[in-house]
């Protein structure tokens, strides 16, 4: 009787690992990240975000939402692309597609609020240092993943 328990137990926890292994492979390949919005709050009212915005994504494929902030905060913009990425090898790859989404929101938001895109600035010094390329690493980087 131990036996056929133990034998259960070996099968039910194999058919819980292969449903789990499915969900985190649907998860990674992008499947269902088509409906995923990319929001930033911009410091205008939307008459004057409406303009800029559609400049922006001008060259993308994507659906846009411009709404009120809460607490009359400035506007709301989101943006997410119509047709889902194609999946975790293009993404890393620095092909995804969501990054360019994710660019031109950020270059909309600061030419609304600053009158131009905002770059960080060249470095002082022509020596590259360890500490130096630490900061290009993150300045490259910057413009991608993360808050907008």
């Amino acid at each position: 009787m131990g036996l056929m328990r133990t034998g259960a137990v070996i099968v039910a926890g194999a058919m819980i690992g292969q449903a789990v292994a499915r969900r985190v492979a649907q998860h990674k390949d992008g499947s269902g990240e088509r409906s995923r919005w990319l929001t930033v709050t911009v410091n205008a009212p939307p008459e004057k975000v409406d303009e800029r915005l559609a400049d922006a994504v001008a060259d993308l494929d994507v659906e846009t939402r411009v709404t009120p902030a809460p607490g009359d905060r400035g506007t709301e913009v989101a943006a997410r692309l119509r047709d889902a990425p194609t999946g975790v090898v293009r993404r890393l790859a620095g092909e995804d597609p969501r990054q360019d989404v994710r660019q031109a929101l950020r270059d909309m938001k600061s030419l609304v609020e600053a009158g131009e895109v905002v770059r960080p600035d060249e470095p002082t010094t022509g020596k590259r240092t360890p500490g130096g390329a630490l900061v290009r690493l993150a300045t490259r980087r910057a413009g991608g993943e993360g808050r907008l």
